[in-house]
C-alpha cells in the first residue's frame, strides 16, 4: 500500500489514497503507522476519499486511533495531495470533513500547491456543543479547577473541542504534564485539545498544543483558530494575528460576523510503501 508523508507547519500526517485503496481498519492502521519508532511516524493517518458533497473527503485518525472531526493543517495537505495527483482540480477546493465542508483557496506554483487559505467556519460557543460541562452561553476566561489546578480557560469548538489557556511564556507551559490531565478531565465528555497561548502583541501570539489523541504536536490548525477566537473574545488580540507554533507560522483572521480563516504551508516529505494494508 502506497502512502505519502506530509506536514503543515510541522503537524505531520500519513496520507493514503482512498480512491484506490480500501483500508478496512483505519484506527488500527493509524496506530501502527503513526508509531515514530516502529512505523512511519506521524501525528496520525488521513484517508483521501471520494465525496458526494464536495470535491473529496477527509477522514482523519489520531495517533491513538481515535477519529477526529477536523484538522486545519491536515486538510491543507490533503488539498495539495488531491490537486497534484488529479483527484480533484478545483480551486477553490471543497473538502468534506466530519466538521463540515471546508473551502480552500490554493496558492499554486505552476501545478504545485505550496500553501492554502482555509475557511475554517464559524466558532461554536454553546458549552453543550463544544462540549464542556459548564453553564452559561459561552465559556470565556472562566475560572475552573482541573486535576487540582486552578485555571482560567476559554472553551470553543472549531468543529472539534478546544480549551485555551493564556500563559506568560509558552516555553515554560506545562504542556506535557497538565495537557493530558486536561484532555481527559470529566469536564470534557469527548476529551479536548488544549492550547497554551502567549500573547506577544495584539497581532502576534505563540502557541503550544496538547492534541487530543496525539500528544504535543508541532502545530494545530484548529487550535490556532481557537486561540485567535479566545484572544478576540477576551480582548487580548486583534482579529488578525500571526501564530508562531513550534513547526512554523500560521496566519489567522476572524472578520466580525464571519468565518475564521487560516493560511499556511503544505509540504510533501516522502512517499513509501507500507507492507501490511490490513
Amino acid at each position: 500500500m502506497q502512502f505519502t508523508k506530509m506536514h503543515g507547519a510541522g503537524n505531520d500526517y500519513i496520507y493514503v489514497n482512498g480512491f484506490e485503496v480500501d483500508v478496512p481498519d483505519p484506527p488500527a492502521l493509524a496506530r501502527r503507522m503513526s508509531d515514530r519508532h516502529l512505523g512511519v511516524g506521524g501525528d496520525g493517518l488521513i484517508l483521501v476519499l471520494p465525496s458526494d458533497a464536495a470535491d473529496c473527503r477527509m477522514r482523519m485518525f489520531n495517533a491513538d486511533g481515535s477519529e477526529a472531526q477536523m484538522c486545519g493543517n491536515g486538510v491543507r495537505c490533503l488539498a495539495k495531495y488531491a490537486y497534484e495527483r488529479g483527484l480533484a482540480r478545483s480551486n477553490p477546493m471543497r473538502v468534506e470533513t466530519l466538521g463540515g465542508v471546508k473551502v480552500l483557496d490554493l496558492e499554486l506554483d505552476g501545478d504545485r500547491v505550496v500553501a492554502a487559505d482555509v475557511d475554517m467556519g464559524t466558532p461554536i460557543f454553546a458549552p453543550a456543543d463544544v462540549p464542556v460541562h459548564l453553564d452559561g452561553d459561552r465559556v470565556v476566561d472562566r475560572a475552573v479547577e482541573i486535576a487540582g489546578e486552578p485555571l482560567t480557560v476559554t472553551c470553543v469548538s472549531m468543529g472539534n473541542p478546544h480549551c485555551v489557556i493564556f500563559v506568560p511564556a509558552v516555553a515554560d507551559a506545562p504542556v506535557t504534564t497538565l495537557g493530558p490531565r486536561i484532555e481527559t478531565a470529566d469536564l470534557f465528555p469527548e476529551r479536548t485539545n488544549v492550547e497554551f497561548v502567549e500573547v506577544v502583541s495584539r497581532g502576534d501570539v505563540r502557541q503550544r498544543t496538547w492534541e487530543r489523541g496525539s500528544g504535543e504536536t508541532l502545530a494545530c490548525g484548529t487550535g490556532a483558530c481557537a486561540a485567535l477566537v479566545a484572544g478576540v473574545l477576551s480582548g487580548r488580540t486583534d482579529r488578525a494575528v500571526t501564530d508562531h507554533l513550534l513547526g512554523g507560522d500560521l496566519r489567522l483572521r476572524w472578520p466580525e460576523g464571519g468565518s475564521v480563516h487560516m493560511a499556511g504551508n503544505a509540504v510533501e516529505v516522502f512517499t513509501g510503501n507500507w507492507p501490511d494494508p490490513e
